[in-house]
């Protein structure tokens, strides 16, 4: 009975060395854990101002293209103007000229 016991006891105990190894824990140590954090923030430090960047590109040429359709309706008016001018100078001639 005490081999039987014995022999039953061996295998617990070397199950249990098994289970040990194959469910061992494992702590993330300072370091790896301090690298990590180093390359998150060189990540940020690396893609925020792209973001940045890329949004201040689309916002200016926003007001870019708004101030483009702006000035080609101007030069639009402008041109109108002109022809109304010229219309009131020739009516204004040709009025001078008739009395």
């Amino acid at each position: 009975m005490t081999q039987k016991y014995d022999e039953n006891r061996g295998k617990d105990q070397l199950l249990h060395e098994i289970d040990d190894t194959i469910h061992e824990e494992k702590n993330l140590d300072f370091k790896l854990l301090l690298v990590v954090y180093l390359s998150i923030f060189v990540g940020l430090l690396v893609i925020l101002p792209n973001i940045y960047i890329k949004n201040e590109i689309y916002y200016t040429s926003r007001d870019i293209s708004k101030l483009s359709s702006e000035y080609s309706v101007l030069q639009e008016e402008n041109r109108f103007l002109k022809q109304k001018v010229e219309y009131i100078k020739f009516k204004n001639q040709v009025l001078d000229t008739v009395f």
